[in-house]
């Protein structure tokens, strides 16, 4: 471990070697003025419950939370929660999630993620729709391990969850505007309350500009700045005491530029048909870029020759949740939901004006899914919940890449993808004493995802043209628990379950049919145990230690064609496994100081896996037939980032009629090693967020400052190379700084 852990940590860990049935009497001295750590009330298993009393491993983070450490995406997340990766492929609008070291290596859109993103319950299954702007948000679950008796989709690493802030009984509005360092703005507002006694409303919205920090290399061009607005309209009606139906609205555009890459080695450019270009040499600041596009291709993808790496997406999208008590015992939930996204992203992969690989994305996404749950509601000593679950996804997507200045032409790659999914699901909870809970869950799901007219026309011919293709998913998962409260502050728990993840298609610009045969499902065996306690009243500290047995994991391989040679795709590795663990410690000393720590490590194996030698690539002079030796990997590590460790500090001081905050809030992610070598691994990294407030004990305003990244560490989202001359790595925001205020009626 490759940093000083701190004093909190450390006794920590000194607590977590203390027998699990003694953990509720460790306490420290008293404190006259000790804080008291409230309850956080979650609908993690489909109910309304102390996140204490959930048996599974839980972080949470509150709505202002999360608008003071100035998260604005998903993606941001990482550093938030323990054992959690949210990677952008090639610092694009594709997100890479790894929870728990079960991730997925894909850069294209149509596979499904290893972790669930759920907003207000709905699914987005399609993981470049994650990318919108996050606000006024309640509260965000990270749940870690495989879901799905609780849950329509099946995820083998976990699930996020946000909940969105619901319609306020009198009328309230507010707004939360942030201005600071490259231009950078925000500015977020809500309005809610009651139309009559059986209405209620809330619209709120969110805008943000500005906050480029790149310059182009060679034009001193400014590149980076946002241009996202996004909104949303809760109407909730009760008909009845008994009968709650919402309804939500949302959509949004974000047309905000890119991030550049930056090269991290030297770049010898190309010239195809004639003399090599000029070498560009490395940048030496992560702040510098480049971009450029050829007339051809800007003609194809719709844009103009100096146009800047930008996207231009618009989202729109509507639910119907009808909840009703249909007894004193058993309630009903019907959640009806349609989400669409119209992509366009512009992006320059070689990071410079040379024509070597510069992309566009043309997206065209539908999802509709469709759930019904029956649920106890009774206070006995049996709890269940049934369901079932519908979802129809439809994906027509373009892809197009100028290789014009190094191979001499473009590839041009469309399909339509359908994926049609189906499932029953259930979980059962019985009390078989007032300290011992028997838990168990059955999910059954079908699934067909149908590939359609796949083609890459080279030169405006397509290069095979049998681009269809079929993949299904017929299993049956699950999970077994048993909890063990001993005292009301200790709950002791463990379970083993069994999650799936859909197999898949690699739909990159390849003239290689066997590129887009179906990759297999992988499939997840995980075993868990862990306690949640309250040591005091002031003392939070739970933890949890994991073992995953991996069964055709889908991994980024290689495959060989004896006629074209290497082909790069998704394949499955037979056997693997990961194990860790987590802790999460909260302390509030006094009613002034709240402190955090949480920390997660990790470690995974291939146990059976057998790859391509891509160095081993032979032709016969005679035959032309392709040959090449495997490589195998099994004992080798999968690349993982070990040690994740977060923190938070948060003072308050009354100060006359006012109260000052000052609060901090830090992460450390170890090196992430890539499978590409070590050339790419992504260096470990700290990141230090700060915040000074002041806020009025009487009144709905307040003043503050902020500084993200405050000690300006460099550092890198990716590494990744194309056409093995241009070494290009996104870069991590540098540090910025602002003002906040915000006031609420």
């Amino acid at each position: 471990m490759k940093f000083r852990l701190s004093l909190t940590t450390a006794l920590t860990f000194g607590t977590l070697a203390l027998p699990l049935s003694a953990l509720a009497q460790v306490s420290a001295p008293a404190a006259t003025d000790a804080g008291l750590i409230e309850d956080i009330i979650v609908t993690a298993q489909r109910r309304s419950e102390s996140a204490q009393d959930v048996g599974v491993a839980l972080s949470v983070l509150g709505g202002d939370e999360l608008a003071r450490r100035g998260l604005s995406n998903v993606n941001q997340l990482q550093n938030q929660t323990p054992s959690l990766e949210v990677v952008p492929a090639f610092g694009g609008g594709q997100p890479q999630f790894r929870l728990r070291g079960v991730g997925f290596e894909d850069y294209a859109t149509n596979n499904t993620p290893t972790v669930g993103v759920y907003v207000d319950e709905v699914a987005y299954p399609v993981p470049v729709a994650t990318q919108g702007v996050l606000f006024d948000i309640d509260r965000v679950e990270v749940l870690r391990g495989p879901q799905g008796t609780l849950y329509g989709r099946n995820t083998t690493g976990g699930a996020i969850n946000f909940i969105t802030r619901r319609p306020t009984a009198d009328f309230s509005a507010g707004i939360d505007a942030q201005y600071g360092r490259f231009d950078e703005f925000k500015a977020e507002g809500f309005v809610s309350g009651p139309v009559n006694d059986k209405l209620r409303f809330r619209v709120s919205g969110v805008t943000e500009r500005g906050g480029g920090f790149q310059k182009n290399r060679a034009t001193g061009q400014h590149l980076g700045d946002a241009d996202r607005l996004f909104g949303r309209a809760l109407l909730e009606f009760t008909p009845s005491d008994s009968t709650t139906v919402t309804v939500n609205l949302h959509g949004g555009r974000d047309q905000s530029e890119q991030t550049g890459l930056y090269l991290f080695r030297p770049f010898p450019t190309r010239g195809y048909g004639g003399p090599a270009g000029p070498v560009i040499p490395a940048d030496t600041s992560r702040r510098a870029t480049g971009w450029g596009l050829s007339s051809t291709f800007a003609t194809l993808a719709g844009f103009d020759v100096d146009d800047k790496p930008q996207k231009d997406n618009e989202s729109y999208g509507a639910s119907l949740t009808v909840a009703s008590e249909l007894t004193d015992a058993i309630s009903l939930t019907s959640i009806t939901a349609y989400d669409h996204l119209d992509r366009r992203e512009l992006a320059d992969w070689d990071a410079s004006a040379s024509h070597e690989s510069d992309t566009f994305w043309g997206s065209d996404v539908d999802v509709f899914s469709q759930e019904l749950r029956l649920a106890s509601t009774g206070t006995g000593p049996l709890s269940w919940v049934t369901g079932a679950y519908y979802s129809s996804q439809k994906l027509d997507e373009v892809f197009l890449t100028d290789f014009s200045q190094s191979l001499g032409f473009i590839t041009d790659t469309s399909y339509r993808q359908k994926a049609e999914s189906i499932s029953g699901f259930g979980q059962v909870g019985y009390e078989v004493t007032e300290q011992v809970k028997l838990v168990g869950g059955l999910r059954y799901e079908n699934e067909k995802r149908k590939l359609r007219d796949f083609r890459t026309a080279i030169g405006g011919s397509p290069t095979f043209t049998n681009g269809n293709r079929n993949q299904e998913l017929d299993e049956v998962t699950g999970k077994i628990g048993v909890e063990f409260r001993p005292q009301d502050d200790l709950l002791l728990y463990a379970n083993a379950s069994r999650g799936v993840k859909s197999g898949g298609f690699s739909v990159y610009n390849s003239p290689n049919t066997e590129q887009i045969d179906p990759f297999k499902p992988e499939t997840l065996y995980a075993y868990e145990a862990g306690f949640k306690s309250d040591l005091r009243k002031s003392v939070r500290l739970n933890g949890s230690v994991y073992y995953y047995d991996y069964r055709n994991q889908q991994v980024l391989g290689t495959v060989v064609n004896p006629q074209r040679g290497l082909i790069g795709r998704i394949v499955n590795a037979p056997k693997s496994e990961i194990y860790g663990g987590e802790l999460e410690l909260t302390v509030t000393p006094t009613t002034h100081l709240r402190l955090t720590q949480s920390i997660g490590y990790k470690k995974g194996e291939y146990k059976d896996f057998a790859n391509i030698d891509t160095t081993s690539l032979t032709r016969d002079p005679v035959t032309g037939i392709y040959t090449a030796r495997t490589i195998d990997l099994s004992g080798t590590a999968i690349p993982l980032a070990n040690w994740s460790y977060q923190g938070s500090v948060a003072y308050t001081v009354p100060v006359g009629g006012f109260a000052v905050e000052v609060q901090a809030d830090y992460a450390y992610r170890d090196k992430l090693p890539s499978f590409l070598g070590a050339t790419y691994d992504l260096k470990s990294r700290w990141i230090t967020n700060a915040t000074l407030t002041l806020r009025p004990e009487e009144g709905g305003w307040s003043a503050g400052l902020y500084g993200r990244n405050i000690f300006n560490n460099d550092y890198d989202n990716t590494r990744n190379f194309f056409l093995p001359n241009a070494n290009i790595a996104s870069p991590g925001r540098p540090a910025t700084y602002g003002v906040r205020l915000t006031y609420e009626l």
